[in-house]
């Protein structure tokens, strides 16, 4: 009976094992698979783009009413201008994504040209055209399962008024950027000679030695936990009743929906949070997992586990602060923008750190064998 139980058991974890090893090797061939991902995403996305030029309905960036309108720079925009640039820049990327992955123009000016457009697009996808969504997303993310049964505090009726197709089509630009992104990465890593996968293969630089980049790590940690104190200090005031950096009469319209100051308090905590993790980056226990977590305590921390949610993080705040930027001076005091507008200072100093992270974590790599 005994022994059953035993075989059973091993058969669960061999399947485990081998389940594991299939999600690695899927993962570890993104430099493959990245600029056909690319592709499939720009044809589709240029096709759509070709269907509201032609006057199909359901353009994203059409003049929406006020309470549903993003913070996109691209909202309100001209369907007749900005649409039909939708489809010559997806069929074009079509092609470039399908240059990138069959390793063409490796050379020259062809080479040039695909790294232009690949960056150029990415970072259009990534921060160009987005708004607070992305953060917003992110961070609600559990609390958009608890709306879906007990309804949105304050005027929205469902998660539907906020998760709205203007919102829903900038998640879908975002994946587009990751994907060029990952597309662009892996074709100017080959073409230029080094290893796809981890970037080596040429003289390191200074800066990415494993003690160098530990040094201006700890310096992008502390400026990337200093830069969210405004906005957690000013939210913690206002669910105690302090109208710091506000109006009474906002701080008294906040106090009237029911939940709204909850959030805010819930943000800043979750803030709070982050920072804590944040400094993981650059602590003992961000290597090692400490001995007060169950099943894990004394083993190394898979540096993905730091480096994944770290960089999603750091990605989605730029253009969250950009947006507050846009927004400018708001009438209800300086409270409501100014400590959102560090978030871009947030993003750029937590993706410095992340990148430390990885340059003193990572190990030999399983493809050039270099490291």
């Amino acid at each position: 009976m005994a022994h059953a139980v035993d075989s059973r058991n091993e058969q669960g974890r061999e399947r485990r094992r081998e389940r594991a090893s299939v999600r690695r090797r899927w993962w570890s061939g993104w430099p493959h698979w990245a600029g056909y991902a690319a592709a499939v995403w720009s044809l589709g996305y240029g096709l759509a783009g070709l269907y509201w030029a032609l006057g199909g309905a359901g353009y994203p960036f059409a003049q929406a009413a006020a309470d549903r309108s993003s913070g996109s720079v691209l909202d309100p925009s001209p369907v007749a201008v900005v649409a039909p640039v939708m489809a010559a820049v997806g069929l074009v990327g079509a092609v470039c994504g399908l240059l990138m992955a069959r390793r063409r123009c490796g050379t020259g000016a062809g080479r040039r040209a695909l790294l232009v457009f690949g960056w150029a697009l990415a970072a259009t996808l990534v921060v160009g055209v987005q708004d607070y969504t992305l953060i917003a997303v992110l961070a609600f993310a559990p609390l958009l399962v608890v709306f879906a049964f007990t309804g949105v505090p304050g005027p929205q009726g469902g998660v539907g008024d906020i998760l709205f197709w203007h919102r829903d089509n900038l998640l879908i630009l975002f994946v587009g950027g990751v994907l060029w992104t990952l597309a662009t990465l892996a074709h100017q890593r080959r073409t230029g000679g080094l290893c796809a996968h981890c970037g080596r293969g040429g003289r390191a630089a200074a800066w990415t030695t494993p003690e160098s980049a530990d040094r201006w790590g700890r310096r992008a940690v502390l400026v990337s936990v200093l830069s969210t104190v405004p906005y957690e200090v000013t939210r913690v005031a206002w669910f105690f009743g302090y109208p710091l950096g506000i109006t009474d009469a906002f701080l008294e319209d906040m106090q009237d929906t029911p939940g709204l100051l909850g959030i805010g308090l819930g943000l800043a905590l979750a803030s709070v949070g982050g920072a804590v993790l944040t400094h993981g980056l650059v602590a003992r226990w961000g290597e090692v997992w400490p001995r007060w977590v169950p099943f894990r305590a004394g083993r190394p921390v898979a540096p993905a586990t730091a480096i994944v949610p770290a960089l999603l993080v750091s990605v989605v705040a730029v253009p969250g602060g950009l947006m507050m930027i846009r927004a400018g001076n708001q009438p209800f005091g300086w409270g409501t923008n100014y400590p959102a507008m560090l978030w871009v200072v947030w993003g750029a100093a937590l993706g410095a750190a992340t990148l430390a992270y990885y340059l003193r974590r990572r190990g030999t790599c399983g493809h050039c064998a270099q490291g």
